[in-house]
C-alpha cells in the first residue's frame, strides 16, 4: 500500500525569528562509513525578542544516544523529525547543549548531508542537509562559529578537510589520525562542509595586497592532478580580481576546492571549502573545448565570490536566495568580462550573458520573467536551491 503524505506549504509571510540563537558549535566526528559518531557541543541562548518556548532542533536519519544541558541529563521528546527540549534554563543567559548521535553515510543515497562516494566522505548541506548530520536549528538565519575535529583511519582517509583554518593535526592510536579546523567567521549550517578520503592537491601560495600569505589548494583523486592547472589559475585570478575590483580580500589562511564525480550540484560555496563536480574543475588541452575552459573560470569565480556575497552576508530565509545568487552572478559575469582580452570580446561576453536571462516559458514557468524573489509560498525547498546546471541563476539576473 502506498501512503501519500500531504506536503507542508511554506509561506514567505509566515517567517518568524528563531526562538534561540546558537553562538558556537564544536563538532567531533569519528568517521566510519557504516557508523559515524558525531558529538555536537553548542552554546545557545534564548532570543529575548521572541516569546519563551521549547527548543526544536531538526534532524533526519539520526540515531540519538545522549542529550545533556550544562553537563546534566535532561528530558526530551521526538516529534516527527524534531528533537524537542522544554526544560531549559530560563532567561537569556547562554547555556551548553551536548548531543551525541550516529549516522550511516554509506546508506545515504540522497547526496544530502554526509555521504560516501568512491570510498571518500563528502557533504552537501544546502538547503537542509545539515540536519542529516546532527540535530540543529537548520535554517540560514542562525549563524554560529564552528570548530570541527575529524578522526578517521589514516590509511583509508589520509586527507581530512573542513571549513576554515587548520589549527592542529596528528596521529592517534590504532592507525587513526585527526585534524582540527576552526572557522573564525560565523556561518549558517548550510555552508558546513567535510571531506575525507584519498586525494592529492595542486597548491599555490599567494600574497594579498595587504601582505598576508594565503594557501590555495585544488584537491582531486590521484591521476587527475594534471587536469587542475586551469582551475587553479581561475581561482588565483578570482582572488586577485575581487580584492582589486571590490576591495574584498580572502579572509582565511587557505582556500580549498575539492572535485568529486558524485555531487548533486555543479558546485557549492561552502565557506573556505568549495565542493565541485569534476566537470567544473578538470580540463586538459587535449580534450576540453573553449566552452569547457570558460565554464570552469566562471564557476570557480562564482563560488569564490560567494565568500562575501552569500557566506559572510547571507539570506534570512530561502525566499531570499535569489538576492545572494543574483548579486554573485553579476559579480562572476563582471569577472568573466574583465578576463576578456579586448573590449570587443567583453561586449560579446556580455551579450552571451544577457541571452541567458530569459528562460523559455513552460507549464512550470508560465511567466516570461519568473523570479524566485517573487515566490510567496512553496511546498519544497528544492524550488529554491540552485539548478544542477551551473548556468544556475543567470536567468535570474537581469
Amino acid at each position: 500500500m502506498t501512503q501519500e503524505v500531504a506536503a507542508t506549504v511554506i509561506h514567505r509571510a509566515d517567517y518568524t525569528a528563531p526562538a534561540y540563537w546558537i553562538d558556537t558549535v564544536d563538532l567531533a566526528f569519528d568517521l566510519d562509513p557504516a557508523k559515524t559518531r558525531v558529538l555536537n557541543k553548542m552554546r545557545l541562548r534564548r532570543n529575548g525578542h521572541v516569546p519563551a518556548q521549547a527548543l526544536k532542533l531538526d534532524g533526519e536519519e539520526l540515531n540519538l544516544a545522549r542529550v545533556l544541558v550544562n553537563g546534566q541529563g535532561t528530558s526530551f521528546k521526538i516529534e516527527g523529525n524534531q528533537l524537542v527540549l522544554e526544560n531549559l534554563p530560563e532567561g537569556t543567559d547562554a547555556f551548553d547543549l551536548e548531543i551525541f548521535t550516529t549516522c550511516a553515510p554509506i546508506k545515504n543515497t540522497s547526496l544530502s548531508g554526509l555521504y560516501v562516494s568512491n570510498d571518500s566522505f563528502f557533504t552537501q548541506c544546502e538547503a537542509e542537509g545539515f540536519r542529516r548530520i546532527t540535530y540543529f536549528l537548520d535554517r540560514p538565519d542562525v549563524m554560529a562559529s564552528y570548530t570541527v575535529t575529524l578522526r578517521a583511519d589514516k590509511a583509508k582517509y589520509p586527507v581530512l578537510l573542513s571549513n576554515g583554518n587548520l589549527v592542529d593535526h596528528g596521529a592517534l592510536e590504532d592507525g587513526r589520525h585527526f585534524a582540527k579546523w576552526v572557522d573564525p567567521h560565523k556561518k549558517p549550517s548550510y555552508l558546513f562542509a567535510l571531506v575525507a578520503g584519498t586525494l592529492v592537491a595542486r597548491e599555490q601560495r599567494i600574497i594579498a595586497r595587504n601582505g598576508q600569505e594565503h594557501l590555495l589548494q585544488v584537491y582531486v583523486r590521484p591521476g587527475d592532478l594534471d587536469k587542475t592547472e586551469h582551475a587553479m589559475n581561475s581561482l588565483m585570478a578570482s582572488v586577485a580580481w575581487d580584492e582589486a575590483r571590490f576591495g574584498l580580500p580572502l579572509d582565511l589562511e587557505r582556500f580549498m576546492i575539492v572535485a568529486t564525480s558524485d555531487f548533486n550540484m555543479g558546485a557549492m560555496e561552502n565557506k573556505g571549502l568549495n565542493i565541485f563536480n569534476t566537470k567544473y574543475v578538470l580540463a586538459s588541452q587535449a580534450t576540453a573545448t573553449d566552452a569547457d575552459f570558460d565554464g570552469i573560470e566562471s564557476v570557480v569565480g562564482h563560488e569564490y565570490f560567494h565568500n562575501w556575497t552569500g557566506n559572510r552576508i547571507t539570506c534570512r530565509d530561502w525566499f531570499q536566495l535569489s538576492l545572494k545568487e543574483g548579486l554573485t552572478v553579476f559579480r562572476d559575469q563582471e569577472f568573466s568580462q574583465d578576463m576578456c582580452a579586448s573590449p570587443s570580446a567583453r561586449a560579446v561576453k556580455r551579450i552571451e550573458d544577457v541571452s541567458c536571462c530569459a528562460p523559455p516559458s513552460s507549464p512550470k514557468t508560465p511567466a516570461p520573467w519568473p523570479t524566485r524573489c517573487g515566490l510567496t509560498a512553496t511546498s519544497r525547498l528544492t524550488t529554491f536551491t540552485p539548478s544542477r546546471s551551473m548556468k544556475k541563476d543567470r536567468k535570474w539576473c537581469a
